[in-house]
């Protein structure tokens, strides 16, 4: 995808931290990822924009909008995520303007006031890093609830391993954090009432600097500005004080960290405070700015200094909490909801069972299509620009790969497992440049469940045998994938039968191919929650329904909508399916 990150800095901070490690980490993913700001200190691999976001005239705010508007059509920008109330009023306007999907990380606490209240220009997502914030702007700002969700803080954990306890001779302590602002204060009342000066080492870090009154300290404290190398600087550390991220990292290195920042203090961060801290972004959100007893940290200070190391089960939590990759992923997930559910778009999965070159071939079911209709219909692909996937392309390249600028992607799937696949439509699969996704069953010679309907028996048609799939398989043009082993709805079958039914059909066609199966057909799309669970048990990634399941596809990667192709689908009705939003249409 083309996304743009956009910011309102004036200096370090973590918004900027964040925006810019989990962008390079997209960038690393394949996305073009750009970025404007009023500046930009972290390096980023991709281009940077400046923009004076917290210059807020009438006049600036009109050439903010204008300038994202440019932005968004020269570089064909598919999502806006905003950082800031600031880029995020303008990046607002601008995604309207263009029709662009929007959302916006919540990093602190926003200020209550009537416009907000009224505005919240957020977007189609509020992602907030913390359980406090959401709270917040649900509760103080009316924020619907439903555009809320939970994503910490991306960090690459990986290069923060646990470092070997100092020994000082006297204790070393960091603060970190920036000198303006409530973390300023937060950081002068540290050092004017907290710690004690001579019995301790203070080192202050941070990116700002250093403001006039300050200076009374600088005998006294170590002011050592901003630091790159963050493991080094903790190896050092007998104690970090910090809030966010500080605290995450001082964690991962092993090193104690005493939680505080502009909203409270949490002390000492150990197992039985940890939620709190995490639900407070380790202190830095709350209802109010430092609503903290400074008297009383006096006493927390020694017995911090004297708790030496982290335990592993704190680390493996932030590991699970805070890591890049699972970050990441997570806001995929949420770019995918974004932009489908804005641009009201999805790739359509298509769904065919054979095809029949006579009338005599025809059956009562409505499972057929001539084979010269379906060539009309990659013919009318082929004319729109379409290319095919499949799931081993979702597989390897990600659900959110369907979205790429510039594509118009869409998966052909064929059910059963009939010999026309073989003999009529792989051959045009070949000649248009297609793939599809072939669904087999296996325990079944013919298409038994439908000739044996009680009701309304249907016309006998051979499946493929073993030689035939392997030659199907064998093309490069069809992907097979297991529809069990006699067609049976599922959801009438006890749990043990459906296992048995969907994991010996995949146990068969993998011992014949010699490759695992990745996805995985419902018969009549028919399923329950528990034919789901056999589904995922049975090793499977993926699995299709018809009509059912989300909207968006990575939803519920084990109930994936398809679009049924039924005879009467002319060229006309196939081009009304594949618009892309069908199944909202359908919804």
């Amino acid at each position: 995808m083309n996304i743009l990150m956009a910011l309102s800095q004036l200096e370090v901070t973590g918004a900027e931290v964040y925006a810019t490690t989990v962008g390079n980490e997209l960038t690393r993913r394949g996305h073009q990822v750009f970025y404007v700001s009023d500046t930009l200190t972290k390096p980023t691999l991709g281009e940077v924009f400046k923009l004076r976001f917290n210059k807020r005239s009438i006049l600036r705010r009109f050439w903010h909008v204008f300038y994202l508007i440019y932005l968004i059509k020269k570089h064909h920008i598919q999502l806006v995520h905003a950082h800031s109330r600031a880029s995020g009023w303008s990046s607002y306007v601008a995604c309207k303007l263009t029709g662009t999907p929007m959302i916006t990380t919540v990093h602190g606490r926003q200020p209550v006031h009537a416009s907000r209240k009224a505005f919240h220009a957020l977007g189609f997502r509020a992602v907030a890093v913390c359980e406090d914030i959401a709270h917040q702007i649900i509760d103080n700002l009316g924020v619907d609830p439903a555009i809320v969700q939970v994503l910490r803080n991306g960090i690459e954990t990986d290069k923060f391993q646990p470092v070997p306890a100092p020994t000082n001779a006297r204790p070393v302590i960091a603060i970190v954090g920036r000198l303006s602002g409530p973390k300023g204060e937060l950081c002068y009342r540290l050092l004017d009432e907290v710690l004690d000066l001579d019995a301790c080492q203070v080192k202050v870090v941070s990116g700002s600097q250093l403001p006039a009154r300050f200076q009374r300290f600088q005998e006294r404290v170590d002011f050592v500005g901003y630091v790159e190398d963050v493991p080094a600087l903790m190896a050092q550390c007998d104690l970090v004080i910090g809030a966010g991220r500080v605290a995450m990292e001082a964690l991962l290195c092993g090193r104690p960290a005493f939680a505080i920042g502009e909203a409270k203090a949490i002390g000492l961060v150990t197992e039985h405070n940890l939620d709190e801290a995490l639900a407070s972004n380790f202190g830095d959100i709350g209802p109010q700015d430092l609503a903290i007893d400074f008297a009383a940290l006096k006493a927390q200070i020694a017995p911090a200094l004297a708790s030496g190391t982290v335990s592993d089960t704190i680390r493996q939590r932030i590991q699970a909490e805070y890591g890049l990759a699972g970050v990441v992923s997570g806001l995929e997930s949420i770019y995918q909801d974004a932009v489908v559910e804005t641009l009201r778009r999805e790739m359509p999965v298509i769904m065919y069972h054979r095809f029949i070159e006579h009338d005599s071939e025809k059956g009562v079911h409505g499972t057929w299509m001539p084979i010269a209709m379906f060539e009309k219909h990659l013919r009318l692909l082929k004319w729109l620009g379409y290319e095919t996937l499949t799931f081993r392309d979702l597989a390897d390249k990600g659900f959110i790969h369907r979205l790429q600028y510039g594509k118009k992607y869409l998966m052909i799937t064929a059910d059963d497992g009939y010999q026309d696949n073989l003999t009529r439509m792989l051959p045009l699969l070949e000649k248009y440049g297609y793939k599809a996704v072939v669904y087999v069953v296996t325990g079944e010679g013919y298409n038994r469940w439908d000739v044996e309907h009680a009701s309304n028996p249907d016309t006998r048609v051979d499946l493929m045998n073993g030689e035939q799939l392997k030659a199907l398989t064998a093309s490069g043009h069809v992907e097979i994938g297991g529809h069990t082993l006699t067609h049976p709805r599922l959801s009438k079958l006890a749990p043990e039968q459906q296992a048995h039914e969907i994991q010996e059909n995949k146990r068969q066609l993998e011992a014949l191919l010699g490759h695992p199966l990745l996805s995985f057909a419902y018969p009549y799309g028919d399923m329950d929650e528990s034919a789901k669970v056999q589904a995922m048990a049975a090793g499977y990634r993926f699995a299709v329904a018809t009509n059912s399941g989300p909207r968006a596809m990575h939803q519920d990667p084990f109930r994936i909508r398809r679009i049924a192709i039924f005879p009467r689908t002319d060229v006309f009705g196939l081009w009304r399916k594949i618009r892309g939003n069908y199944v909202f249409r359908k919804s």
